[in-house]
């Protein structure tokens, strides 16, 4: 009989569509709850052994999961669903075998759901969709731990309700070249892709979910699952840790091949990389999650792909986390032991950005894997990056973002994520007045600085905005003289934009008037009046019935560089009359000066 490995399941989906609140519901753990913001942000790994699934499925397994040659049981891979984290994702499912792609039943397919399906198609790698929060479906009614038999037992339009929010995925789906049906429907689980409606917080739908999964892997994937212990054994480093009793230690993904304790290992540090041997490998045990783990590890001589796992070696400090591992075996030779290297050196450099000479923000992050995430979105915000680094907030960091800083405010920041300020990178920044981004949740740290950003610009912009003279257009109310010169007041019409004190007046020749002096509404003083007003202006230069009359109107007066400013940078401020007028101001200008609005 073939022995079959494990297949690798990645879990995809969108920010707080349950990935990880369905993998806790199945391990019986509370991962979820200790992750911050209940945000996955690192890869993560549990082991689902087979006769823990055949429990949990019951009746259902031998229904979807016959096979001669049964798999030894599934491990799940937890990803994070945010769109900065198309790289981790990417990865993930270069490396899997199947995908769930977990689905708010709500909320449907959403940005980062479209995504994580292209990755997948990209990479063809076949998916179940987990059709999730069933019980959130209006008027849910429900104590049984199979969706098959808890959809029978609703009431007729609660049925009618899942079977639309079932069809409009299938919709989605269709319109993304996928055929799809609820996994009760499908006839050729190769052609359609099976939806399973579950719940994460009651359970039901998982014993389906399950037998899904094993049976498409078992049946369908036999000759992909076959163990081969041979060729270079590869995986990802996923953290490091100092721990008490067992020193320099790393958790790690093994995608391929067989890893003993003694072997050499080929890893990457910020340098470069390096070969150390394995001291010790530890499993967690079934259903512990590996970050979260609630039992101690065991002890193993060897361990066969696929499977996280934790192992001890004196040299880890400083790996760098989401790097690759590869094994190397010594009778290859030194050339072997090269090409391990570079290829471990080739996908760290292209995480890391370093050039002092660019004008861009200072980036610094806990792995590879945020870095590149992170880096990735800023690209996409168009955001420029001076440097892209791992480790702690510096002086040095505040430093670069200072030089940075003169000859960009907006760019001469510093972003971290789920990194340290240290003390003097602290002093520093508030010395020199740079401002830092220190995130623990990566969906947020993007988005704090673009929006700060947005509105410090908006602020900016509004102060130079408005120390430009106003488009406005005012007519002199006929039979409101109140006095006819030194300084000439009369009543005024507010016809379109605004008018303030100090500005310039021109008549419609384009000839000037003089300045407005004061405008009163009742009586009293006011610093500006807007559209439908009717108010009282006084202007100084002018005398009524010689250079203005009754019935004139006026425009507020401009230099070419405030035109230029107001045609270039702050159009969209201006609705379409004061468009109108705008024009119409810088037409009479250029009649006696063809540049004007344009130097």
């Amino acid at each position: 009989m073939v022995d079959l490995r494990q297949p690798v399941v990645v879990v995809l989906g969108h920010v707080d569509s349950g990935k990880t609140s369905l993998l806790d519901k199945i391990r019986g753990t509370a991962v979820q709850a200790r992750e911050v913001g209940g945000i996955t942000q690192h890869i993560g790994a549990s082991f689902f052994p087979v006769e823990t699934i055949k429990e949990i499925t019951g009746p259902l397994y031998n229904q979807l999961a016959k096979s001669e040659t049964p798999i030894p049981g599934l491990l799940v891979i937890d990803t994070p669903g945010h769109e900065v984290f198309a790289n981790l994702r990417a990865r993930g499912g270069s490396a899997a075998d199947i995908a769930i792609v977990v689905v708010d039943v709500n909320k449907g397919f959403e940005a980062q759901t479209m995504e994580s399906i292209d990755i997948l198609k990209n990479r063809k790698v076949p998916f179940v969709i987990a059709l999730n929060k069933v019980d959130m479906v209006a008027g849910w009614r429900g104590s049984s731990k199979f969706i098959s038999e808890e959809v029978k037992k609703q009431e007729m339009h609660i049925q009618t309700a899942l079977d639309e929010k079932i069809y409009t995925v299938v919709g989605t789906m269709s319109r993304l070249g996928f055929p799809s049906e609820a996994f009760w429907r499908v006839k050729d689980f190769t052609k359609e892709v099976a939806i399973v409606p579950v719940s994460a917080r009651s359970g039901v739908g998982i014993p389906e979910l399950l037998a899904v999964l094993v049976g498409l892997t078992q049946q369908y994937m036999a000759k992909r699952l076959e163990r081969h212990t041979s060729g270079t054994a590869r995986g990802i480093m996923l953290e490091f840790s100092e721990e008490v009793g067992l020193g320099p230690s790393a958790n790690i993904i093994l995608l391929d091949g067989k890893l003993r304790q003694g072997d050499s290992i080929v890893v990457g540090k910020r340098d470069g990389a390096i070969v150390t041997k394995v001291k010790a490998l530890l499993l967690p045990k079934p259903l512990d999650e590996m970050r979260d783990p609630r039992d101690k590890f065991k002890p193993v001589s060897e361990v066969i792909a696929a499977a996280g796992l934790k192992i001890t070696s004196p040299d880890l400090e400083g790996v760098l986390a989401g790097s690759p591992l590869y094994v190397y075996e010594r009778e290859k030779g030194e050339e072997e032991l090269e090409r391990l290297k570079s290829l471990v050196e080739s996908e760290i450099k292209n995480a890391f950005v370093s050039n002092r000479e660019a004008t861009g923000i200072i980036l610094k992050c806990d792995t590879i894997g945020s870095l590149e995430a992170i880096t990735d979105l800023l690209k996409k915000a168009q955001v420029p990056i001076r440097m892209a680094d791992i480790g702690n907030i510096t002086r040095r960091d505040v430093v670069e973002a200072a030089a940075v800083k003169e000859n960009d405010r907006y760019l001469g920041v510093v972003l971290g994520f789920s990194v340290k300020v240290l003390d003097d990178g602290q002093s520093e920044a508030l010395n020199r007045g740079v401002k830092i981004f220190n995130e623990q949740i990566i969906y947020n740290l993007v988005r704090s600085y673009t929006d700060w950003v947005a509105y410090q610009r908006e602020h900016e912009e509004s102060i130079l905005f408005n120390e430009l003279p106003p488009v406005c257009q005012f007519q002199f109310m006929k039979g409101f003289i109140f006095r006819h010169n030194d300084p000439a007041v009369f009543g005024a019409e507010i016809q379109v934009g605004k008018l303030k004190q100090k500005v310039h007046v021109i008549n419609e020749e384009g000839k000037k008037v003089g300045t407005v002096h004061q405008i009163q509404e009742s009586g009293k003083a006011i610093d500006e009046a807007t559209v439908g007003m009717q108010v009282a202006v006084s202007i100084k230069e002018p005398t009524i019935g010689r250079q203005i009359n009754e019935g004139d109107i006026f425009y507020t007066d401009i230099n070419s560089r405030q035109a230029k400013q107001l045609l270039e940078r702050f159009n969209h401020r201006l609705n379409e009359k004061e468009k109108e007028i705008l024009n119409k101001v810088i037409a009479l200008k250029r009649k006696s000066d063809p540049t004007f609005g344009y130097l």
